[in-house]
Order: structure tokens, then C-alpha cells, then sequence
């Protein structure tokens, strides 16, 4: 079994196109100037998988980002090594470093 996604989302990059809450209304709401709300905790169900990922890829200016349970600990490099200059400390997720 696959564990749950979890988004988030950068209010401050948002430009107000709309495109997260037509593609995933579930997760998405838009206040009164069209900009993006995140509804819930950013926890994802099988079920909405693929609308939230449409949401994340369709997003123009990369607003949303997809988060492992790692992240709020500090990440590890996948080995559990630590970083050195051969062995960046960040992980490229969905085309964009992070």
C-alpha cells in the first residue's frame, strides 16, 4: 500500500490562476481575489491522487508541492549518510530542486 500524499501550498507565489481548485476542488478553495486556499491538512486520498497531481502539474507557477513526512525533520540524504560535496543535501522532487 502506498502511503498518503501530502501537498502544500505557497500562498505567497500564488498568482490567482484558479486552475488548483477546477482541477481538485476537494483541496483547493479560492478567496474573494481568486487566489488559492488550502482546505484540510494537505493530506491526499487515493482516490483524489490524480486530481491533486493534475492540480500540482497544471499550477503555473509551482505553488504546490508534493511533501514526504521527512521533511518537517529534516531530510536525510535516501542513504542515511550524511552530506558531503559529492552528495547534495537537497532532492530534486517533480523537476524542481528543493
Amino acid at each position: 500500500m502506498n502511503p498518503k500524499m501530502r501537498i502544500r501550498l505557497d500562498r505567497t507565489i500564488c498568482d490567482g490562476f484558479g486552475i488548483c481548485a477546477k482541477q481538485a476542488p476537494k483541496h483547493f478553495s479560492l478567496d474573494d481575489w481568486g487566489y488559492a486556499s488550502l482546505i484540510g491538512d494537505g493530506t491526499v486520498e487515493e482516490a483524489d491522487r490524480d486530481d491533486v497531481l493534475r492540480a500540482l502539474f497544471d499550477c503555473p507557477v509551482h505553488a504546490i508541492v508534493e511533501i514526504s513526512d521527512n521533511e518537517f525533520v529534516g531530510e536525510a540524504p535516501p542513504n542515511g549518510t550524511a552530506a558531503t560535496d559529492e552528495a547534495p543535501a537537497f532532492e530534486a522532487r517533480w523537476g524542481f530542486a528543493q
